[in-house]
């Protein structure tokens, strides 16, 4: 066999253009960098400039010589849409990207052949242009694998007539292989809610999905313990899977063993990130911090927001609560709060725009989380094992939350309220009155997740044979 280090394997990174997408690749390319393997990161234009405004991941990569950002065209914007119109408007204009990605590898292949490349599993147009180039590639899909299948299993789901639903939110859905006994209508990804099932965003995602068949492998940021029954039953469809999560847990580990600086303090976030709550934090009780936070895109109305804030205030608990500026629908015009509510929050509570998310759950005054069930958000929390009230909002965090309660037992799920009676009962009985049933189920999975990504774990191992048989396409292609 050739000498694998002669010629280093090189690997394209295409990610879907939105923060959780962006992060969970920023993970494996730097997992892929420390094996010694050269990436190209392509990257938009707008969020290049934003993750220089932002972090410090130029200076970062700079020690991995065999790394490089490719910025794609102008024409891949969402524009100034948020949320699902951000990712619908995205999803039509990276169709243009599809001539500059054909030109890029056979560019790239006249100087350095490009062994795979690994592209978010919502780019079907990546698959085309693989087939074309003879280039493999790889897809990532950065949701949760319960998500994954649930899409996949749309046209069953419509075909039981489950799809389009019926008024009541609470029929079971019997149609997904493995979920047929908890699975309510609201669990279903929230695209499985539009009335027409013509609908961009739902026909988009399903069709997305099913062309995962055509690629040479999938990647999911799981881990067997904690979605194996799912796992199972893509594997009858989808044969060659690496499951390789919580990925962010296999660099905090890596630089335990380096006993480097911790990985926390660097950030892959396009917003600017406020450690002020580090230090608040570290002046709060042990478990004593609910933190709160909706992600990247998640946007709330004022009503619901002023529901949160006082079911928070009115809980007693201290809160940590990220809110975003571009969050919140209709602020305008000047918040008028109550005496009570503003002396509540300057007693027990802290606020910031951004905050360094892993450090903050990883910190011992952190007793809950308050989320919208994103799958990143999700992963982190059960790493560190703090119990989840989930508040999901769009895509894969439905059936994340249902999965949370009702399967692992690693917290409440709210879906579908918003007010500040059930928000007070919910952090009551996350913080006090089920403290100890939750804590002990979040110790036990966190104790799996931590086991999967050490040596001998299986994260660990399915992550060792990606970067092996990486290599070994590196060996075919430049022998070919």
């Amino acid at each position: 066999m050739a000498d694998l280090t002669s010629s280093p394997a090189h690997v394209l990174i295409f990610p879907f253009p939105v923060q959780g997408h962006m992060n969970s690749m920023f993970k494996l390319t730097e997992l892929l960098c420390l094996s010694g393997i050269h990436v190209t990161y392509l990257v938009t234009v707008q969020n290049h400039t934003r993750l220089l405004q932002n972090t410090d991941v130029v200076s970062k990569y700079t020690k991995y010589p065999g790394f490089c950002f490719q910025m794609l065209p102008e024409s891949v914007s969402a524009g100034n849409a948020l949320s699902i119109d951000m990712i619908l408007n995205y999803y039509e204009s990276l169709k243009t990207a599809k001539t500059f990605l054909r030109d890029l590898l056979i560019r790239e292949g006249k100087t350095k052949t490009v062994t795979c490349l690994i592209t978010d599993g919502l780019m079907k147009f990546t698959l085309d242009v693989g087939e074309e180039t003879g280039v493999p590639v790889i897809y990532f899909r950065t949701a949760s694998a319960c998500s994954f299948w649930a899409y996949f299993c749309a046209d069953r789901v419509i075909e039981a007539g489950e799809c389009p639903f019926k008024d009541d939110m609470d029929l079971p859905i019997r149609s997904i292989p493995g979920m047929e006994g908890f699975l309510r209508q609201r669990d279903l990804p929230s695209m499985f809610r539009a009335h027409d099932l013509n609908y961009s965003a739902f026909k988009m995602v399903v069709t997305e999905t099913h062309q995962t068949v055509r690629a040479h492998a999938l990647i999911l940021n799981t881990f067997e313990d904690l979605e194996g029954s799912t796992l199972s039953q893509i594997r009858t469809q989808i044969p060659t899977i690496y499951t390789i999560g919580p990925l962010h847990a296999h660099l905090r580990v890596q630089a335990q063993l380096e006993t480097t600086s911790s990985v926390l303090a660097s950030s892959n976030s396009l917003w600017k990130e406020d450690r002020s709550c580090i230090k608040w934090l570290e002046d709060q009780p042990l478990k004593s911090v609910v933190y709160v936070s909706f992600g990247s895109l998640a946007i709330v109305t004022k009503e619901q927001l002023m529901e949160f804030w006082h079911g928070l205030v009115n809980s007693g608990y201290r809160f940590l609560w990220v809110i975003r500026p571009d969050s919140v629908t209709d602020m305008e015009g000047g918040r008028e709060f109550s005496v009570e509510l503003e002396e509540g929050t300057k007693a027990r509570g802290y606020m910031v725009k951004w905050a360094p998310q892993e450090e903050v759950l990883a910190h011992p005054a952190i007793g809950g989380f308050l989320t919208h069930s994103g799958w990143n958000s999700t992963l982190e929390s059960i790493h560190e094992g703090v119990p989840m009230i989930c508040w999901p909002q769009s895509a894969d965090q439905q059936i994340n939350s249902r999965f949370v309660e009702e399967i692992w037992k690693l917290g409440l799920d709210i879906k579908d309220t918003c007010n500040r009676v059930i928000i007070e009962k919910a952090v009551r009985d996350l913080m006090e009155g089920r403290k100890e049933e939750f804590a002990i189920s979040a110790k036990e999975m966190a104790a799996l997740a931590r086991k999967a990504v050490n040596d001998g774990g299986a994260s660990r191992c399915n992550l060792n044979k990606l970067i092996e048989d990486i290599q070994l396409m590196n060996v075919a292609a430049r022998h070919a």
